[in-house]
């Protein structure tokens, strides 16, 4: 059970304006990704030892846009049911404690990369990002409840969040949990996008 605390919870006009519930997250989420500074960033990520399945770096940026954008139009969605003189009393206690949850949520996506790319702590970054997706399933289900919608328009975020969180744990683990020397200049001549951990 949450509970709706405005002192921490974005304010309404953000979630009844389509545009600013779906572009707040994008540019919140692309001012943190510029802010850690991509090349480096990059270069890190390339001398990391990675989990099976790991994509090549250029995939974030987009599914990361998609991902914020679906995420903000789940929000509009959930205020635009909740908030609705028509809907129940259920409802309305639902988005707004879903409201909350939005907000917290928000805050440990953005906290993940200056942990993990800045201050370069893997086992805090883990924390934070196992922390982020079980706030967000229960987002998913309280929302849900509020409007369908909203709901399933989280379940693309929800699931890249599991994947995350086993990208995140592998790295961490598979390079003992100390990231703190990891980085290479570029990618070998001719090899694209390549990896520490990979064969000629």
């Amino acid at each position: 059970m949450t509970t709706y605390i405005p002192s921490i919870t974005l304010p309404a006009m953000v979630f009844q304006n389509p545009a600013a519930s779906i572009l707040l997250p994008i540019a919140l989420g692309t001012a943190v990704g510029f802010s850690v500074r991509p090349k480096e960033t990059q270069k890190t990520y390339m001398a990391l030892k990675q989990p099976p399945y790991r994509p090549p770096p250029q995939v974030f940026g987009p599914a990361w846009t998609v991902l914020y954008g679906l995420m903000g139009y789940a929000a509009y969605r959930a205020h635009s049911t909740g908030m609705n003189p028509l809907s129940s009393a259920n409802q309305l206690v639902l988005f707004k404690q879903g409201a909350t949850l939005y907000t917290v949520q928000l805050g440990l996506n953005l906290l993940w990369m200056p942990l993990f790319f800045v201050a370069k702590r893997p086992i805090e970054a883990t924390v934070d990002i196992v922390a982020l997706t079980a706030t967000t399933g229960y987002l998913t289900y309280i929302w849900g409840q509020v409007d369908p919608v909203a709901g399933w328009a989280l379940v693309p975020y929800l699931g890249w969040l599991g994947f995350a969180t086993y990208l995140s744990a592998g790295v961490g683990y598979l390079n003992g949990w100390n990231i703190a020397d990891k980085e290479v200049d570029a990618s070998p001549a001719g090899k694209g996008t390549k990896y520490v951990d990979e064969k000629e």
